[in-house]
């Protein structure tokens, strides 16, 4: 995981796709969560499984707290299959998402995304 920090300023962590295929899907959830508690952006090379991306949702509306945390603000851009067979589209199958950005919620706002660009303001 690559780190940028600035002083008095906000931390980026960069999750290679290759770390994220190393871990379970509650250990995605905990690195995430984790580093988006203590205030860190963290950006996802290959993103989640819409399984996994529900689940952190769920984990995340678990631990907010008023006083503590705020929760996450999540965006991603969708994986482009050329063309999904049949089978992929009658059984729900949907790929992961490729670039995922989380933060904190009350520290990340997104002010812009279409399918080739996320705009984000940081405070």
């Amino acid at each position: 995981m690559a780190e940028i920090t600035t002083e008095d300023g906000v931390q980026i962590d960069l999750v290679s796709g290759e770390r994220m295929k190393k871990l379970r899907s509650m250990e995605k959830i905990r690195l995430i969560l984790d580093g988006v508690r203590d205030g860190n952006i963290v950006i996802l090379e290959e993103g989640l499984s819409p399984d996994e991306e529900s689940k952190l949702i769920e984990v995340t509306m678990t631990e907010i707290s008023p006083d503590e945390f705020a929760g996450i603000e999540i965006e991603s851009y969708p994986q482009q299959e050329p063309n999904p067979g049949f089978f992929s589209r009658l059984f729900g199958h949907n790929p992961p998402n490729k670039l995922t950005v989380i933060g904190p919620a009350n520290r990340i706002e997104t002010l812009h995304k279409d399918k080739n660009l996320i705009r984000a303001l940081v405070t």
